[in-house]
């Protein structure tokens, strides 16, 4: 008698907990992160899209990611020229992104005289393109100030003076001679001495592509051609140096967001162009 009284009291106990079990278990659903487009890597742990040209990225699931975005840099100015400002950096640690496909643009770099670069986007995530250096004929730009590098300040004599604002400015010309470096994501660019030059301001490192990189490097002004140190260097981060009478023309570095150098004094010399922009996004599947 007392065994059967033992399991009648046990029974509603053991159909309970199944019930319980059932529903809890019903009501774990999730989809994982995963992402597709642009040019696919891994680093250790990581998956990395790299988006040099404008594309799309397609989310299924949601979560946060890890996004680098950079603009392009502008133009340098004409003679005695300062350097184009690197463009807009900005970066975020933690983004939280949702299923859909989503329009990566990545901004151009100033292709002429002392024009801006142009903007890169993600989602919400605009980075403006960089000033463009001014010079002797070309006042030259400032960038928008959510971004990063204003074009650095001309030496020519029509446009002499402070650098072009952005989150870091352009350093000035001298006068009639040199121009000043333009602004790099960094630090400023510097200003012109006697007879001189501005270097352009360095560009930030961030290792999102698995590697130590510097992006949005500010470009050097062009210097005063007769005498022997002639140009300003470009910043780390795609920075292109001023330019002489001797200098090969270079450019800001592709798909770095650096800034064009700026033309020599003295003469009808050539600007650098600035160096289109990038979007990375990496995250852990």
């Amino acid at each position: 008698m007392r065994k059967l009284m033992l399991i009648i009291l046990l029974l509603p106990i053991y159909a309970a907990g199944q019930i319980f079990t059932y529903y809890f278990q019903s009501s774990t659903t999730s989809t994982p992160l995963s992402l597709s487009g642009g040019t696919v890597t891994t680093s250790g742990s990581y998956k990395i899209h790299t988006f040099t040209t404008t594309g799309t990225l397609t989310i299924t699931g949601s979560g946060s990611v890890e996004v680098l975005v950079c603009a392009g840099g502008g133009a340098g100015g004409n003679n005695g020229g300062g350097g184009g400002g690197a463009g807009g950096y900005i970066y975020n640690s933690s983004f939280a992104v949702t299923a859909g496909s989503y329009t990566i643009k990545i901004g151009g770099g100033g292709g002429s005289l002392g024009t801006s670069g142009t903007n890169s986007s993600f989602s919400t995530i605009v980075a403006e393109g960089g000033g463009g250096g001014a010079g002797y004929t070309n006042s030259g730009y400032s960038c928008d100030s959510t971004g990063n590098g204003g074009g650095g300040s001309g030496g020519g004599s029509a446009h002499n003076g402070t650098g072009l604002t952005g989150n870091h400015n352009g350093g000035s010309g001298n006068g009639n001679t040199g121009g000043g470096g333009g602004g790099g994501a960094g630090a400023n660019g510097t200003t012109a001495g006697t007879y001189g030059y501005g270097h352009g301001g360095d560009g930030l490192s961030n290792s999102i592509s698995g590697t130590a990189t510097y992006y949005c490097g500010g470009g050097g002004g062009g210097g005063y051609t007769p005498y022997s140190v002639v140009y300003g260097n470009g910043g780390l981060g795609g920075g292109s140096r001023g330019f002489s009478t001797s200098g090969t023309m270079t450019n800001g570095t592709a798909n770095t967001g650096g800034g064009g150098g700026g033309a020599a004094a003295g003469g009808s010399y050539i600007p650098g162009y600035g160096g289109s922009g990038i979007v990375i996004i990496r995250y852990i599947p």
